[in-house]
């Protein structure tokens, strides 16, 4: 029996074959180092975290999420729901929230959940999978499996907005919150305290209708690591990871920068820490290589 048991939520760009698929792939490394067994909810849906911005209204989004809640009732009873992808937290946290809050919002889902069979009780946690790992195990027991250090290597981390307000981690200031540092330092890193982007958002709802102003967003994050000496930036947001790491280009074309800094995940840093080959912390999926922690991974 795994030490730890959830009810897994992937999200769509975590899912095989989708943009963040090699941060599931290095979440599968990490957790069977830890010896967490994630089962996936079964049918799940999406998080309905766009459709915000398309005015598709408050209920609909709401039960998009209830619809995930009820599955992990049914199917998972009495485990929590943990998800890896920071809109997919947000959103479902959110509306658990204003669930619990609502008899009436309540009522009104459970209403729109009857036509697919499905009812909500209510007793669903959701949390994310860096809540998972720092309030359920804490740095020291994450420490133990750590045998390749990743010494040598500076890391920036950037939080962004979604893992941060208004929820946050348990502990963490909402303006320097430092899990991240933290978690760098735990597989033998240096963390750039000074950084001053770790909470900026990348202007991910922006990249396709205002992609100025998204692409100054970036140019901020990535200007202010490199200005720090970092070498990599670290995050726990997929939108986050894609945003920074494929509009570097534009940026460079845009602002006549040299921007070439590999985004990484933190699973993919504690991966390779706990002797995970490149192959399985998802190195071969970055777009921007990180050649030093694939030098690392390779050493026996």
């Amino acid at each position: 029996m795994a030490k730890k048991e959830y009810a897994f939520y992937p999200g769509c760009s975590s899912q095989k074959g989708a943009s963040a698929s090699n941060y599931l792939t290095s979440v599968n490394a990490m957790c069977e180092t830890l010896d967490i067994k994630l089962t996936e909810i079964p049918d799940w849906n999406c998080c309905g975290a766009s459709i915000g911005y398309a005015e598709g209204g408050e209920l609909p989004r709401h039960v998009m999420n209830a619809r995930n809640f009820a599955l992990a009732e049914d199917n998972l009873p009495g485990q929590q729901i943990v998800a890896t992808c920071a809109a997919c937290w947000l959103g479902a946290r959110e509306t658990k929230e204003r669930l619990d809050a609502s008899s009436q919002l309540m009522a009104d889902t459970n209403e729109a959940l009857k036509e697919a069979g499905l009812n909500y009780k209510g007793g669903a946690d959701v949390r994310h999978m860096v809540e998972v790992l720092i309030e359920d195990f804490g740095y020291d027991e994450l420490k133990k499996p750590v045998v390749k250090s990743l010494e040598g290597i500076k890391f920036a981390g950037y939080v962004g907005c979604q893992t941060n307000r208004p929820f946050g981690i348990d502990g963490e200031s909402f303006e320097n919150p430092v899990y991240l540092d933290k978690l760098v330092e735990m597989v033998g890193g240096e963390a750039i305290a000074a950084y001053d982007q770790k909470v900026t958002c990348c202007g991910g709802a922006l990249a396709f209708s205002e992609p100025e102003k998204s692409q100054k967003q970036i140019k901020d994050i990535v200007e202010s690591a490199y200005d720090h000496g970092a070498e990599m930036i670290v995050t726990p947001c997929p939108l986050c990871q894609a945003n920074v790491e494929i509009y570097q280009s534009d940026v460079n074309k845009r602002y006549g920068t040299k921007f070439n800094i590999p985004v990484l995940y933190y699973s993919q840093l504690m991966t390779v820490a706990y002797g995970g080959s490149a192959k399985q912390a998802g190195l071969d999926g970055q777009l921007i290589k990180a050649s030093k922690l694939e030098q690392i991974a390779s050493k026996k």
